[in-house]
């Protein structure tokens, strides 16, 4: 039976696995929960005075140390002064240096949201006019790299040992109580409450990297350790653990003094395990709505009670479902589940999806704010894969339910069919007893008969060796003598090995056959065998859904991306709008000799940021020719910004060029090319283009 149910459970288990780290290596650094929604100055800005400080607006309130915010100038040098300060609400202020030059800036930010994720981001800003800057784009990895992905993958395991430890014991409670002395539901739930124990262990180890500085060095270092027990992550760390010492009890009177009682003691039981059971699962699922999603936004004190239903309606579902397969699958013939504990389940799953449609339905709204959400956002993409893969779980479990119904209604019969046939199976054993006694007793006389022959005979053949070999010494006699009795012992021996041998192979192919009449008595039940392939489709599907759910809660939701959207839309649209270079074809004529052309301006990647420009000049027949002086500019009259001034250099005959021209935010641009062709002809032309 173990070599036909392990193929299964191995592939389970590759599922699993599968879908943890296809899911993951694709989730890539957990999404900004706080959004930045406002800043002063605005990014891209061009201000004429330098400012005295840097004010930063998030969509939610955020905590920052002393390196969270920093302003950096055109060379890469820190221009703050003190410690970032809140200014009331969602609003944080660092003060600059006085008397700053001109110039491009850079202000990098980094914090951690009120729903535990790190939060990075930079914009640049200029003072008179922009410059060029050494200043990279913020480089801190934070909450990504190997860190993240291990904490993600933390994150992962934790809802499945929840799932499991939560789900499997409310199975054995409220399900099955006879299953507490079945060893493969014991050592599920003993392995849910390890795994959750030790991911709770390695996201307390990770957490201070992972919202710092992304080194898989710093994960031991006690310092970070020490910040992060004073959030409120830590805090929700440290409280799961304390839990799970109350879990690993109640674990222990489940599978220990409970599985002992008779079945009218365990009623009595059965009422204070379920009431301090449910007390430690809901404590386990309020560490993580009273730190994540569920903690800060609208209506928090409605969706951390919410939350911490939802996830005890998964956990009772999905958790009771891997116990159902574990149990289908592992447990012996002679002990099988009986369908009263599949009912049983089937109802409680019942509650669970319209517990989990009803706080789901909620938690979608609240998250999403729009319809459009579910498209225009990745929270609600991942949302619409979710609600799809419940769907499919639905359809699976109504057929799960069909072949409980059936196997219902033939359970009694099929068991009163095995009593007869063991009972039967039992008389046959007996009425052969006799037989086989009175067939071994002949055969025993018949070894006896022949034996006595044989005995006699060679008593008459040694008797007629005596009277022929009378002469002989007695040492050849007493040789002889010794030579036959080394020979019986050895024939002894060799006789007692090859019966033990023999002891063996009989032992194996009992042990084959009990196997097979096992699997024969297990498959023989059409409606358990087809239940069995419906619960093992639905624990996939199952897998997978953790899995999505896992990525949905690291995933900025659908309503703070689009309010970050609202109060940035230039720099969304410079998000969204493809990168690629610019041309611009512009015909001049100075009113002087040789006075005419065309210019071409070519901006490279033509997106707000540092851009090459490239800045060609022909005559009308398309050969190149040198002018005196030739200067470009930019500006955007809707934002009131510009001319930004730009002289490239002379590269070569007809070519000249300039980089890290710095375009501050994306729109219609007007870009103008002053041509001098000689001490007093000059002019002017221009284009409109989008960039960024």
């Amino acid at each position: 039976m173990t070599q036909t149910i392990a193929p299964r459970v191995r592939t389970l288990v590759l599922l699993f696995l599968a879908a943890a780290c296809a899911l993951l290596a694709a989730a890539g650094p957990a999404s900004a929960h706080a959004a930045l929604t406002g800043s002063d100055p605005q990014q891209g800005a061009v201000v004429d005075k330098a400012p005295a400080q840097v004010s930063l607006t998030f969509s939610e309130s955020v905590s920052m140390d002393a390196d969270s915010l920093r302003v950096l100038d055109p060379k890469g040098k820190r221009v703050d002064e003190g410690k970032p300060s809140g200014t009331g609400g969602t609003t944080y202020t660092v003060k600059l240096h006085a008397g700053l030059p001109d110039g491009t800036y850079t202000v990098t930010y980094q914090v951690v949201s009120a729903d535990s994720h790190p939060v990075a981001g930079a914009y640049t800003f200029s003072v008179g006019a922009p410059s060029e800057t050494s200043v990279s784009v913020y480089t801190t990895d934070a909450g990504g790299g190997v860190v993240g992905w291990l904490y993600g993958l933390g994150r992962y395991v934790s809802y499945a040992g929840f799932t499991v430890l939560v789900g499997g014991a409310a199975f054995v409670l409220a399900c099955w109580p006879r299953g507490s002395g079945a060893r493969p539901v014991q050592r599920l739930v003993v392995s849910g409450w390890l795994a959750l124990t030790a991911s709770t262990l390695l996201l307390l180890l990770l957490r201070g990297s992972y919202t710092s500085s992304g080194k898989f060095g710093d994960i031991f270092d006690l310092s970070l350790l020490g910040e992060v027990l004073q959030t409120k992550s830590g805090a929700a760390l440290v409280s799961r653990l304390l839990l799970l010492a109350a879990a690993a009890l109640f674990v222990a009177v489940l599978f220990g003094a409970y599985d002992k009682r008779e079945d009218e003691e365990k009623r009595d039981l059965s009422f204070g395990l379920a009431i301090g059971g449910t007390v430690v699962a809901a404590g386990l699922a309020a560490t993580w709505a009273m730190s994540e999603h569920a903690s800060v936004g609208l209506q928090a004190g409605i969706a951390m009670p919410v939350d911490v239903v939802h996830l005890l309606a998964v956990a009772a579902w999905l958790g009771g479902l891997t116990a159902l397969l574990v149990a289908l699958y592992r447990t012996t013939a002679e002990t099988p589940v009986p369908a009263l504990a599949v009912r049983r389940f089937s109802r409680v799953a019942f509650g669970s999806v319209v517990a989990l449609v009803a706080t789901g339905t909620y938690q979608s709204w609240r998250q999403l704010g729009s319809w459009t959400a579910f498209t225009d956002t990745r929270y609600g993409q991942l949302l619409l894969v979710k609600i799809g893969l419940v769907a499919v779980l639905v359809g699976i479990a109504y057929l799960s339910r069909r072949w409980t119904a059936r196997l219902a209604e033939t359970g009694p019969a099929l068991v009163r069919q095995r009593e007869g046939t063991t009972e039967e199976s039992g008389a046959a054993k007996e009425a052969s007893t006799p037989e086989k006694t009175a067939a071994g007793k002949a055969s025993g006389t018949a070894k006896a008969a022949s034996a006595a022959k044989k005995a006699d005979t060679a008593e008459a053949v040694a008797t007629a060796e005596a009277v022929g070999k009378a002469k002989e010494t007695g040492t050849a006699e007493e040789t002889g003598t010794a030579e036959e009795t080394g020979t019986a012992e050895a024939s002894a021996a060799t006789a007692g090995s090859g019966d033990s041998r023999r002891a063996a192979q009989l032992a194996r192919q009992r042990a084959a056959m009990d196997a097979a009449r096992q699997k024969r008595q297990r498959d023989a039940d059409p409606q358990r065998f087809g239940l069995r392939r419906s619960v093992l489709a639905e624990a996939g599907v199952a897998v997978v859904l953790l899995a999505v759910t896992t990525v949905l809660t690291q995933t900025e939701p659908g309503r703070t991306e689009e309010e970050a959207k609202a109060a940035n839309p230039s720099s969304s649209a410079a998000a969204s709008a493809p990168s690629g270079a610019v041309t611009l074809d512009m015909p001049f004529d100075t009113g002087g000799q040789n006075g005419k052309g065309v210019v071409r301006v070519e901006l490279d990647p033509a997106r707000v940021g540092a851009n090459d420009l490239h800045l060609y000049v022909e005559r009308p027949d398309g050969t190149a020719v040198d002018i005196p002086e030739v200067k470009v500019a930019f500006t955007q009259e809707a934002k009131d910004i510009g001319p930004l001034p730009v002289v490239p250099d002379h590269i070569t005959t007809g070519h000249w060029s300039a980089s890290g021209v710095q375009i501050p935010m994306a729109g219609d641009w007007e870009v103008a090319v002053t041509v001098r062709t000689s001490d007093i002809d000059q002019v002017t032309v221009s284009k409109n283009a989008q960039i960024g």
